[in-house]
């Protein structure tokens, strides 16, 4: 079976969703398929070329092509840099051979086009990686109205996508709930979560860790919020939950990451003068075990309406580090569910600063209830979230699209 992935990201970018094709990527070459990459030159984010414009690494034939001009210099810029990779995408995979099934992610959004169209004039099987919905996100966040034009035209291209690809794989059961919900036939979802970038060989807890010693938290409880601070966060309760605490010794707070609420997160920090906060930029991936280690609980959040629009794949690695997960945000959202149903940590209603106070306060006064919860975490994720058995349940989907394509032909 040859295969091609789309998406704008991959190795060796450490955004999410390149990490996730590589896993799915190596998964697939294991099994004995062909794996072809199609993303860009530049990494996420930055403007310019600094890729090569074809690798192999790890049996993946990696094609680039030429990335973003503009970087993160505004939306119109970025427009321009999407509509570039679109029209470079496809010349790219129309310029391969014959592949059986295309999968296209969602970075940039509505690239899955490409995937539908590579389907009909190639005659291959396209899968819908829905990472994030779109138009559903920037309405939730606020920047873009619900009835406006664009939103109605996005909406719609993004049905089109839907309803054209063979499959679409959602990442919770409050996604598939929504994307049903726009008229997708229920057979043609499959639901399979996303996993840990590292799920293994974590340092452990007694071992000396140099995040740790850096920031002089001693043995001191360690709250951690790690990835992207994006605008479908919550930032602001833990920002004031974090304030509340300022006075106690026992609990230090560390925010690392990135992206567009990171800047409230820092102004809050500072402003405040809250000296139990440590500031950090994102870490690279190498580090990430020592990172998801340092903490003794972890932080991941998500606002209101946006559930089964967004399904912050951070909760997995939380997971895996077999630390509790504090979740801030709808109960009805994937992580709730899953952390619920792991016995792993706490669910916290957006805005209940009180409650997630109190949550934090029992951690420090309990590390038995940590070692607890931890330990759940880590032996639902190896039941049911492990990064083997989910690329396996990718493995099978994808060949038996193709075998029923076969079929059929």
């Amino acid at each position: 079976m040859k295969v091609v992935l789309l998406n704008q990201c991959f190795w060796p970018d450490i955004v999410s969703t390149a990490q996730i094709s590589h896993d799915l990527g190596r998964a697939l070459v294991a099994a004995g398929h062909r794996v072809t990459v199609v993303s860009a030159r530049s990494i996420y984010g930055e403007a310019g070329d600094s890729l090569p414009p074809r690798e192999s690494v790890d049996g993946i034939e990696i094609f680039r092509v030429r990335g973003a001009m503009f970087g993160k210099r505004g939306i119109l810029l970025r427009l321009v840099d999407f509509s570039a990779f679109y029209i470079r995408a496809l010349v790219a995979i129309m310029r391969l051979p014959r592949q059986d099934v295309v999968i296209s992610l969602t970075t940039p959004p509505f690239i899955a086009l490409i995937g539908v169209i590579a389907g009909w004039v190639k005659g291959s099987r396209s899968v819908y990686w829905v990472m994030d919905l779109y138009p559903d996100t920037p309405v939730a966040c606020g920047v873009l109205h619900p009835r406006s034009p664009i939103t109605w035209i996005t909406e719609r291209l993004n049905r089109f996508c839907l309803r054209h690809s063979d499959a679409t794989v959602a990442l919770g059961r409050c996604m598939r709930d929504l994307i049903v919900s726009k008229g997708i036939p229920p057979s043609r979802i499959h639901t399979i979560q996303v996993w840990s970038a590292e799920e293994s060989h974590l340092p452990p807890s007694a071992a000396p860790n140099p995040y740790r010693a850096e920031w002089g938290i001693g043995d001191r409880l360690l709250v951690m919020y790690s990835g992207n601070f994006g605008l479908g966060h919550d930032v602001d309760t833990m920002l004031h939950a974090a304030e509340r605490l300022r006075n106690d010794d026992r609990i230090r707070f560390a925010f690392v990451g990135g992206g567009k609420k990171k800047v409230r997160v820092e102004s809050f920090v500072r402003e405040r003068g809250l000296a139990n906060c440590i500031l950090a930029p994102y870490q690279p991936r190498e580090r990430l075990e020592q990172l998801l280690a340092a903490a003794d609980v972890h932080l991941a959040s998500l606002s209101n309406g946006v559930e089964g629009i967004m399904v912050p794949s951070k909760v997995y690695g939380m997971m895996a580090s077999a630390r509790p997960s504090v979740f801030i945000g709808p109960a009805a959202s994937e992580v709730a569910r899953a952390i619920v149903e792991s016995g792993g940590g706490c669910v916290i209603r957006c805005g209940d600063v009180e409650e997630l106070v109190a949550c934090f306060e029992g951690y420090a006064s309990d590390r038995a209830l940590v070692a607890e919860h931890g330990s759940r975490a880590r032996a639902s994720l190896e039941r049911f979230y492990a990064r083997d058995q989910l690329c396996h349940r990718w493995v099978q989907l994808l060949e038996s699209l193709v075998t029923g394509a076969s079929r059929t032909a």
